[in-house]
């Protein structure tokens, strides 16, 4: 979302904290993924793996309850309903923008656990970018036809307490940030970074704008991975 790139992300490489740090760090890196790799490098080696690493995104007395989508030949999939309305799934490097040096990196694995809000209004944004993916559409074209669907009201307004978990001790984010730090994102719509007084010295908060998917997404550092096991602060 990801957003993402982000999706956000997801993914995402959301880390940045300015979309004007992103964009300059990913013009002046060379492209190491100037093209999308076989599909079957995206892919994990078997559904049960895929399940147990979406559910690693949140702690158990959430994940256990969520919905879990895995990733096929032409989009995703639900491999195990759920109860809590949760949706947990791992988020592949197209959840970040468009614009970033690792859109293509095939061995970025994002366990991500989404909230009933986000699960039914941000989610949709990333389901249709990976269809769009994987029927081989140009980036341009992804951002076109993710404009439109926003403009046409195709996908829905984010709903307001729309957010999700990443504190899989598992993630790997990109070949710069790795496993960062566990956290949760919040996604609002259009820019509200100062509104949350995040970026500011001191503030837990981070905050970077997404333009193409239309949102602020927040990031919350926090002092454990879902499994309860500490990660030291994270240094300002």
């Amino acid at each position: 979302m990801r957003n993402t790139n982000f999706i956000a992300l997801a993914f995402l490489s959301l880390t940045d904290l300015s979309s004007a740090t992103f964009q300059a760090r990913a013009q002046a890196a060379k492209a190491p993924y100037p093209a999308m790799a076989p599909l079957d490098r995206y892919l994990m080696i078997d559904e049960k793996s895929e399940i147990a690493l979406a559910r690693s995104a949140a702690p158990a007395s959430i994940s256990d309850g969520a919905e879990v989508m895995v990733l096929g030949g032409t989009g995703y999939r639900t491999a195990a309903k759920g109860t809590n309305g949760f949706l947990c799934l791992v988020e592949r490097s197209w959840a970040n923008a468009t614009d970033e040096a690792e859109f293509w990196n095939p061995k970025l694995r994002a366990p991500i656990c989404f909230n009933p809000a986000a699960a039914r209004t941000f989610v949709p944004i990333y389901l249709m970018k990976t269809r769009l993916v994987l029927a081989g559409k140009s980036k341009a074209e992804i951002v076109r036809a993710t404009a439109a669907a926003l403009d046409k009201k195709e996908l829905l307004p984010l709903e307001p307490g729309a957010m999700c978990y990443m504190m899989s001790k598992q993630q790997y984010l990109g070949d710069r940030d790795m496993s960062w730090h566990p956290h949760l994102m919040f996604f609002v719509s259009g820019d509200a970074t100062k509104s949350w007084g995040a970026n500011l010295a001191g503030s837990p908060i981070l905050a970077a704008d997404d333009p193409e998917e239309r949102a602020t997404i927040m990031l919350v550092p926090v002092g454990a991975w879902s499994d309860g096991t500490p990660v030291p602060p994270m240094a300002h």
